[in-house]
């Protein structure tokens, strides 16, 4: 077979490294379009991880409920009426909606003013069920999170923000088993965390102290109620079909009609989060069409190439055709020939694209620390990616041949001998 046979081999690359100038030349445009293809790819990796990222750990198939005022009237009550949620809606929703995998009621101080010693500023504050730690993107780095036991016994503890820490504490002061007061009520801080989000709502979410809701209930005035929701829903289940049923069981308690979705209303992170793919799918598209173009570009050029030399060599593939040379084996030389021209080129192209994106992740952390772009993370080429256009390059080259291969056999051995 011809591509066991070392001769044949010894001939392809003789002839390739014939007219050096020209198959640089040639080979450049395959390596240009595979490196700009490996360049694409892994520039849109890092943005979707950036991205990604600002969704930091939250869970994707999460949503939110919470109450608003009516927009109609409804069941004899007038509009305008303000929906509040209460602890018997909790358990109405544990009871009556298997659709919702983690259910965390929340209450919301706003900003107080916190205070620790002569240090005082305002923060946000939020009363929470230890179940809030399996939707929020929280990273303790201190301590502990809230417990059962601190729910069930209404215990004054708090969990604090990055933020609040470096406010309230000295550098290097353990925080821990301090008293901070929230609203003129003391609170013991038994951990700190940071937010595994980023940009702005890693920000926001550092400035939070999180307190049990039950304590929350007691110390604020808050009596049994619960400002809004944030839930998962459970396997299987989409997060619009279980916040809706959700939203419905609320409005029918609180009285209110059922497509009032200003007095009942809801946000849902699994859809964003399925735009956002749905974008990058798009953008991946994209760079796969662009480079694919790019490498098209440089595949004709190898085809234009092996013409030209089919042309020169008419007279010797009129010797081999003379001498018994079956035409299959022309062709398959003259293919292989551009695919090894192809293969070469696009190979190295290959390794210097994979190496000049993890250069650039190389020094993106050095760049995030000083304020470094952070919608652009780890760039890199996906192991499939790479090959898909190994796969690409073999097959470019194949058809490149193809023609050329075709014009070799196709003229007859007496005129290519005439030729000479």
């Amino acid at each position: 077979m011809i591509l066991f046979d070392r001769d044949h081999w010894q001939e392809i690359l003789e002839a390739l490294a014939k007219n050096k100038l020209r198959t640089l030349l040639t080979a450049f445009g395959v390596f240009w379009g595979i490196f700009l293809l490996v360049v694409l790819l892994g520039a849109g990796n890092g943005i979707q991880n950036g991205v990604l990222r600002q969704f930091g750990g939250v869970a994707t198939n999460s949503f939110f409920v919470w109450g608003g005022s009516t927009s109609r009237p409804w069941a004899g009550l007038k509009a305008g009426r303000w929906v509040m949620f209460d602890n018997d809606d909790t358990a109405a929703i544990r009871r009556e909606v298997p659709e919702v995998g983690i259910l965390a009621p929340r209450a919301s101080r706003g900003m107080p003013n916190v205070v620790r010693g002569t240090k005082l500023n305002t923060f946000r504050v939020l009363g929470d069920e230890p179940a809030i730690f399996g939707i929020e993107s929280l990273r303790i780095v201190r301590g502990r999170f809230l417990n059962e036991l601190d729910l069930a016994e209404a215990r004054k503890v708090a969990v604090i923000g990055s933020r609040p820490r470096e406010v309230l504490f000295e550098p290097g002061e353990d925080p821990l088993g301090e008293a901070i007061e929230i609203g003129g009520v003391s609170f013991k801080v038994i951990g700190v965390f940071e937010s595994r989000q980023l940009g702005g709502s890693a920000e926001w979410q550092q400035q939070t102290i999180y307190v049990p809701l039950s304590t929350y209930q007691q110390a604020f005035n808050y009596r049994d109620r619960v400002g809004y929701y944030a839930a998962t829903a459970a396997p299987g289940v989409s997060a619009a079909a279980a916040q809706e049923k959700v939203a419905a069981l609320l409005r029918k308690r609180h009285r209110v009609a059922p497509d009032d979705r200003r007095a009942v209303g809801g946000y849902d992170i699994e859809e964003e989060f399925r735009k956002v793919q749905g974008l990058f799918t798009g953008i991946h598209a994209l760079m796969w069409l662009v480079g694919l173009g790019t490498l098209a570009a440089g595949a004709i050029g190898v085809s234009n190439i092996m013409l030209i030399v089919v042309r020169e060599r008419t007279p010797e593939i009129g010797i081999r055709r003379a001498v018994g040379a079956v035409p299959v084996w022309v062709m398959a030389q003259i293919v292989v020939e551009a695919v090894i021209l192809t293969a070469l080129a696009g190979l190295l192209g290959l390794a210097t694209g994979i190496g000049v994106v993890e250069l650039v992740a190389a020094l993106l952390p050095a760049a995030g620390t000083s304020g470094g772009p952070q919608m652009f993370q780890n760039p890199g080429v996906e192991p499939g990616d790479a090959l898909r256009a190994l796969t690409v390059l073999v097959a470019a080259g194949a058809l490149a041949g193809v023609a050329p291969a075709q014009r070799a056999i196709a003229v007859p051995p007496v005129v290519a001998l005439r030729s000479e």
